[in-house]
């Protein structure tokens, strides 16, 4: 289970990574409120990582650092890059759905209940960006649409997990 674990915790930490190169890319298309909403998203992944990490250690697990590959840095369009992103939290609800099915074969009671949380979380999470996508499709990533979706991204803030 704690070598699940830890690639979990890889695999939260790339999330981040992500999120926060797409931010970057963002930014620099002058989408600041998209770049802030990415940047929100780079927060918790990052806070997703240490609540697996706090977990694992509160368990007597042994924590290992894991390469973590480099994310893209450029996408053909914000389109795109939120789909990318859908597709991203649909292998992140995979991986949970895993480390689920590996604690209830384990006996691992402990770990299955600390998942319950980001199973949920994983709902929110497709649901959320399934409804950007949705706008940028209504408005076809142009015009004033983009605008008004760029401030109503801008308004996201960062809310921590609960602690373990």
């Amino acid at each position: 289970m704690a070598t699940a674990l830890n690639e979990q915790i890889k695999w939260e930490m790339y999330s981040a990574n992500l999120y926060l190169a797409m931010s970057a890319y963002l930014q620099d298309a002058g989408l600041t409120g998209f770049a802030h909403w990415m940047r929100v998203q780079y927060q918790e992944e990052t806070a997703h990582a240490l609540k697996f990490y706090d977990f694992l250690l509160a368990r007597g697990g042994q924590f290992t650092m894991l390469s973590i590959d480099a994310p893209a840095a450029s996408w053909s369009n914000i389109l795109e890059m939120f789909e990318e992103t859908l597709s991203h939290e649909q292998e992140v609800t995979r991986r949970i759905n895993d480390l689920v099915r590996l604690s209830k074969e384990e006996k691992d009671f402990a770990t299955d209940i600390f998942l319950h949380w980001f199973v949920s979380e994983q709902v929110e999470e497709e649901e959320t960006v399934k409804d950007i996508i949705s706008k940028l499709r209504m408005i076809k990533g142009e015009g004033q649409g983009m605008l008004l979706m760029d401030k109503e991204l801008a308004a996201r803030t960062f809310t921590p997990p609960p602690a373990n």
